[in-house]
């Protein structure tokens, strides 16, 4: 099966060679292409720059040369740094990729580099006029700006970054000559002139001036809103240091004592200027050589950090470009060796994984069904209705063969089953919220019943009128604490509650003050125990349910007993005798489960909604309950374990009269809890007894049994804690 694999992968493999070996080639050739779009940016950063520099050469030479007709140290000093551009320009030629437009346009400017030596040996004499003089230097300076439109390599808007480049190496060079040719204009013997000389020299100023804002637009066009703000930014900064400049002049001349009259906009003076008005009229408005040479240096200077900018921008882009295409063509190449190799140990890995995914199946199958489907089942059934959901792990074969295939089939079987759990739970959750709503409202329309019968009773002075009275409260009470057990149902806490520590004795009072046949209960040996307020209420309400379950399931002619005792270790035992019928060893196993383990609401609560009610309320508190056999007579006995954490020995408080009589209980109290019939009983697990060894407790710690038949009604006073008054309640 291995070879019959391999076999099969060859032509993959020899395919992937092919394709790849393409792929590596096109990443070859484009790194080649970027290596050379850098040599060009390099070239075309050499070429700007040599002439910015020589046409500012002209510009310097300007006034030295007109005025005193012999080279000065700024203008030597601005040719060396034009030849010193030149020789870098060469060394970027040397490195240019072999292009045949690039080819042609370095042609041009060898050409126009040979007309320099000439140039500046006639710039401003006899042999060549001053416009001549300025537009000559055109010839070095023209070529050298158009190598911008040489970049046209790397992303798809180079072509318009070279024109954007081409656009303010343009506006540089209008600027230039509008001050090599106003400067001129400024400084020169306009009587000397010959005629006609001076109306060429206006209409160039003009021509220039106006070829600036065309070139301007030029860069508007083709820059983007970067280029343009990067415009902005420095056409800004140099009108802020113009307006520096002349107030430092300013100052200079005052503080020297000279007249000062600061020259008008750059706008301004080039209007003035082309009007062919005269030097004196032109100085007597603050227009010299001086202020027009230096506000259109601003101008000069911010033009050519754009170009400078834009110049290194180009360049970066192109390095950037060619090292991506570098390491492109380095990882093609490696990935292609390293496919060429995977693919030789792709056939036994495969092979080894079809029989590994086949194990992984069966093993994952076997897992979801045994552990975690049960699991999820489980945890859903047990979630409360907000958190009803469970996510599905997915079997771990990620293949798309049939093993996959098999593998998702399982996958969603098991979403299918969790999905039909968490509907279960949300339904069961909505069931609550039901329990929860229905309880709510019957709660309150019952304590405004229990409030009209208090009235009534407290206006009654017919005994048999006032006897009814009791019963319909009575009966009133135990409506409350059915309704009780819906708000248990449904997972809430009752909107009342106790806070104030309770005697053991008035807990047990006021939990048979809400059964039905309260006269048959007694209570014998109950201790001074104080219960914690969190727990009276829910105690109260479980006690209820068990006292009306043992009324209910044993004669009734017969009596209940409740008996009571602490134990040595702070934990305190109740006991509810009955001498009913009792119940199989097989039903006790099954309702001590289940009080243990209160099951989730379902179709079966309704047959045991009683100690179902019970589970509920003992797991909230960690109180232990549980039922048994009473001894060798017939009936049944429950166990309440109440932990150390829930009751306590009030010292140094007095116990009121009720308190201290430690007697059974018969009254038609009129508490706050509802009855619930415990019919049918739910509970633990059989086994080992939980509450083994009880018998063996320390006798001096419990108090003498005394029993003692109370009154059938309890004075309003004497009541539950929940009955009659808000003091000791808290809502929560």
């Amino acid at each position: 099966m291995a070879r019959r694999l391999r076999a099969v992968l060859l032509i993959p493999v020899l395919v992937a060679l092919v394709l790849g070996g393409a792929r590596v080639k096109r990443s070859v050739d484009t790194w080649q292409d970027a290596d050379d779009a850098v040599r060009v940016a390099e070239l075309v950063q050499a070429a700007n720059k040599y002439a910015s520099d020589a046409i500012n050469e002209r510009d310097v030479s300007v006034i030295p040369l007109v005025q005193n007709g012999k080279a000065s140290e700024a203008v030597t000093q601005a040719r060396a740094i034009t030849d010193a551009d030149a020789q870098a320009f060469d060394r970027a030629v040397g490195r240019m990729p072999d292009s045949p437009g690039l080819a042609r346009r370095v042609a041009l400017v060898r050409a126009g580099e040979k007309q320099l030596p000439g140039l500046r040996a006639n710039a401003f004499t006899d042999r060549m006029s001053g416009v001549q003089t300025e537009e000559s230097y055109h010839l070095v300076q023209h070529p050298l700006m158009e190598i911008s439109n040489e970049l046209g390599f790397g992303s798809s808007n180079q072509a318009s970054f070279g024109r954007t480049l081409y656009a303010i190496s343009l506006t540089q060079a209008a600027e230039s000559l509008i001050r090599a040719i106003g400067t001129h204009l400024l400084v020169e013997d306009r009587d000397a002139l010959a005629q006609g000389e001076l109306e060429v020299q206006l209409a160039s100023f003009r021509s220039y001036a106006y070829l600036e804002q065309v070139a301007l637009q030029e860069y508007l066009g083709a820059g983007t809103s970067e280029d343009v703000t990067l415009l902005q930014q420095a056409l800004a900064a140099a009108e802020k240091k113009g307006e520096q400049q002349v107030s430092d002049a300013a100052a200079a001349a005052e503080a020297d004592g000279r007249t000062f009259v600061a020259p008008p906009a750059m706008e301004q003076m080039i209007s003035e200027i082309a009007s062919g008005k005269p030097t004196s009229e032109l100085a007597a408005r603050g227009i010299t050589p001086e202020t027009f040479f230096a506000a259109s240096t601003l101008g000069f200077d911010a033009y050519r950090g754009i170009q400078v900018d834009l110049a290194d921008t180009a360049l970066a882009n192109a390095r950037d470009i060619a090292d991506e295409a570098r390491n492109d063509a380095i990882m093609n190449a490696s990935l292609v060796l390293a496919a060429v190799l995977l693919a030789f140990l792709l056939a036994a890995w495969v092979a080894r994984t079809m029989s590994s995914g086949m194990r992984r199946l069966s093993a994952s199958a076997i897992e979801i069904a045994g552990q975690r489907l049960p699991t999820v089942i489980t945890q859903l059934s047990q979630a409360a209705p907000d958190r009803a959901g469970a996510e599905v792990a997915p079997i771990p074969i990620t293949t798309t063969d049939e093993i996959g295939e098999v593998a998702r089939a399982f996958d969603h079987v098991h979403r299918e089953a969790v999905r039909l759990a968490a509907e279960q739970a949300l339904l069961r959750g909505n069931i609550n919220a039901i329990f929860t709503n229905l309880s709510r409202r019957n709660q309150s329309l019952i304590e405004r019943q229990l409030a009209l019968i208090t009235d009534l009773e407290d206006h009654e002075t017919d005994p048999e009128q006032l006897e009814n009275l009791f019963r319909l409260d009575h009966l009133a009470t135990r409506v409350r604490r059915n309704g009780e057990n819906l708000l248990v149902l449904g997972g809430e806490k009752p909107a009342q509650q106790w806070d104030q520590p309770l005697a053991l004795v008035d807990v047990l009072r006021a939990a048979a003050s809400e059964v039905e046949q309260y006269e048959r209960i007694a209570f014998a040996g109950i201790p001074e125990t104080q219960i914690h307020g969190r727990a009276v209420t829910d105690l109260v309400h479980l006690l209820a349910e068990l006292l009306e379950n043992a009324t209910a399931f044993s004669s009734p002619r017969s009596e209940v007993t409740v008996t009571a005792a602490r134990l040595p270790d702070g934990r305190t035992m109740i006991e509810i005798h009955d001498r009913g019928i009792g119940l199989t060893p097989d039903d006790f196993a099954d309702l001590n489960h289940k009080l243990a383990n209160p099951p989730t609401v379902d179709t079966g609560i309704s047959q045991h909604m009683g100690l179902f009610v019970v589970g509920r309320l003992a797991d909230r508190h960690a109180i232990r309950v549980q039922l048994r056999p009473s001894g060798a007579d017939s009936g049944t006995t429950s166990l309440v374990m109440l932990p150390d954490s829930l009751v306590h020995r009030a010292a140094g408080t007095e116990s009121d009269a009720d308190t201290l009589t430690l007697a059974a209980v018969k009254t038609p109290h009129a508490s706050r809890y509802s009855a619930a019939t415990l019919a049918s009983l739910s509970d633990l697990d059989s086994g080992t007894d939980p509450f083994s060894g009880y018998e063996a407790w320390d006798e001096r710690a419990q108090p003498a049994p005394a029993t003692q038949t109370l009154p059938r009604r309890v004075p309003r006073s004497r009541r539950s804690p929940d009955a009659g008054g808000t003091d000791g309640k808290r809502e929560d």
